[in-house]
């Protein structure tokens, strides 16, 4: 494994074994063909042909068409289709900005492959003079990425919450950080990607912060998605992204970008255009962003 290979990792994607999910004439996800023809017997809810899956044009309120996908999704989840149900409902829209046009539950974002969003925050300390980084490894129990390495506080961010507040939030229920050191967390820029999962198509956007602890201020889990935290030299959390598999693919991805922001991953390294251009791209929809 490499940092080319990471940001690869968040890149692989076949359009070819996918089709257009759209609600009201809208692009709004990509469903395998699978899982469209699966779908389509739900005629009352889903329409499919040889271009797209479709609502049913019947259902025409953002109430409405959650209602009837909710039902369906409830049997997919009896069935064993969807793992990890978390009773969070997810907005299905054009983009961040736009109304909901309906909402689903989390755990079926990938299936239909709709936008997904998050917030992920750096921790560093400077400690000796060195910057060091706060890593989370995350419960045997998550549903995604059990066991995995993590920044210090990440969270998908649910419908009706804004960034800010949910940064808080995940702050205080993953951390036990208080809401006043929270606070001084700064926003940063996004992370966006569009890949294929053991879960289904991944097309996210992370909401990035950075964080400055202080050195007395140890994170402890507090929700039981956390079960350890370690305060590493940058240059190892750099290094064990470079030589294993240890972090979550995202985690991954977001401490790249810390790395270039920060100047811990320099001109002199041979990843460095590779890096700094796929990201740079990322953010510019080479891994499209709506």
């Amino acid at each position: 494994m490499s940092l080319r290979d990471r940001i690869r990792a968040c890149a692989a994607f076949t359009p070819e074994r996918y089709q257009p999910f759209r609600v009201d004439g809208r692009a709004v996800g990509q469903v395998a063909h699978g899982v469209a023809a699966h779908l389509a017997t739900f005629s009352d809810v889903f329409i499919a042909n040889e271009k797209a899956l479709s609502l049913h044009p019947r259902l025409v309120t953002p109430d409405t068409r959650t209602r009837a996908v909710e039902e369906i999704l409830l049997q997919l989840r009896d069935d064993g289709r969807i793992k990890g149900w978390r009773n969070e409902h997810y907005p299905v829209s054009e983009s961040f900005y736009a109304p909901p046009l309906l909402t689903i539950e989390r755990a079926a974002v990938p299936l239909l492959g709709t936008m997904g969003y998050g917030v992920h925050l750096n921790g560093v300390v400077v400690k000796d003079g060195r910057m060091h980084m706060w890593v989370g490894k995350r419960s045997m129990q998550k549903p995604t990425g059990p066991g995995k390495l993590d920044q210090v506080v990440a969270g998908g961010l649910p419908v009706g919450v804004s960034v800010r507040d949910n940064l808080i939030k995940e702050c205080a229920e993953e951390a036990g950080m208080s809401a006043e050191l929270a606070e001084r967390a700064v926003p940063v820029g996004t992370i966006s990607y569009l890949t294929e999962r053991p879960e289904g198509v991944r097309h996210d956007v992370l909401f990035n912060y950075d964080i400055v602890l202080p050195e007395d201020f140890v994170p402890v889990p507090t929700d039981g998605e956390v079960d350890a935290f370690y305060l590493w030299p940058i240059e190892d959390v750099l290094n064990r992204i470079r030589d294993g598999d240890d972090f979550k693919f995202n985690a991954a991805l977001v401490i790249i970008d810390f790395a270039v922001r920060h100047g811990v991953l320099t001109p002199d390294d041979p990843a460095y255009i590779d890096v700094t251009e796929a990201l740079r791209l990322g953010r510019a929809g080479a891994y499209p962003v709506r």
